[in-house]
């Protein structure tokens, strides 16, 4: 059995929040603006690119806590 200190066991608890409150908040977000990205092309199908852009944004947010978790992980060793 491997022994985790407590500082540890606290920098991986803080890396896997961060990763599930990117995930969270993207899903919230990307629900939102699916809705209206379908109602705006089906009235104007020639902005779909404009839209793609529109719907990638929240992606960052996971992005962010991946890269967040990987330094938490990478200091604890």
């Amino acid at each position: 059995m491997v022994e985790i200190s407590t500082g540890a066991g606290l920098a991986i608890m803080g890396a896997g929040m961060a990763l599930a409150g990117g995930a969270i908040g993207t899903g919230l977000a990307q629900s939102a603006i699916g809705g209206a990205i379908m109602g705006v092309l089906a009235e104007r199908p020639e902005d779909a690119g404009k839209m793609l852009i529109w719907l990638v944004i929240p992606e960052t947010l996971v992005i962010f806590g991946f890269v967040i978790a990987m330094l938490a992980i990478m200091k604890v060793g």
